[in-house]
């Protein structure tokens, strides 16, 4: 899953990716509200970071441009600002939640994924596909009575699927939420990662679609 973390202060933002890229996650950072709105809009984010306090265009303003155009990208904001009508105002603009600073980084880890399960309907604990479950925490798969642990990319790639069962993924599709800007994005590198997982999961687990993609097809409970 790709995230999008928007802080202008820049020991926050290097601490907020890094983190939550050892929590499973591939991150993008922006450091200005013009930024992040170009951003937000650009690439299919599965939800963002929002700090309120921006220099060149507020965080809320930013939120609200996204909600106008159509954006519906799941926004946790992230700000010193705790008091209760500010709240009001950062949901009102279509916030998703609100955290305010100081906070403890497992706490917007949980936030973030409680977030992602009500954007795709699923119930909170662990990812639940036919016999398979994922470990979001340990980032480890269980098949049956095996558990498999799981490279960052494997994790990423599994939970994407995971999230989206039988549905036709395309190679595009799946790079645009797995990698960051700075990784490297060669189509074929997915091709590795699927094999992988299939070693794990089965050889049935993720049928190619020649032409249009990939299905996760869960292995049978």
């Amino acid at each position: 899953m790709r995230v999008l973390v928007v802080e202008d202060d820049p020991a926050l933002l290097k601490r907020l990716k890094a983190d939550l890229s050892e929590a499973g996650y591939a991150v993008d950072g922006a450091a200005n509200g013009q930024t992040a709105e170009i951003l937000g809009d650009q690439f299919p984010y599965d939800a963002i970071v929002l700090d309120l306090g921006l220099p060149g265009r507020a965080g809320l303003d930013v939120l609200k441009n996204w909600r106008r155009r159509g954006n519906k990208t799941p926004v946790i904001i992230l700000t010193a600002r705790g008091q209760w009508h500010e709240k009001v105002e950062g949901f009102t603009a279509g916030a998703d939640d609100y955290l305010g600073k100081p906070f403890h980084m497992p706490e917007l880890v949980a936030r973030l994924g409680a977030v992602l399960r009500r954007a795709h309907g699923r119930p909170a604990g662990p990812l639940v596909a036919g016999a398979a479950s994922l470990d979001e925490e340990t980032q480890e798969v269980s098949v049956g009575e095996t558990t498999h642990r799981l490279t960052g990319v494997e994790f990423r790639l599994l939970r994407y699927f995971m999230l989206h069962p039988g549905h036709v993924l395309s190679k595009a599709r799946i790079t645009d939420h797995v990698y960051d800007l700075d990784a490297d994005q060669e189509s074929n590198v997915i091709e590795v990662y699927i094999n992988r997982l299939r070693q794990k999961l089965g050889k049935d687990a993720i049928k190619t679609r020649r032409g249009q993609g990939y299905v996760f097809e869960p292995p049978p409970a």
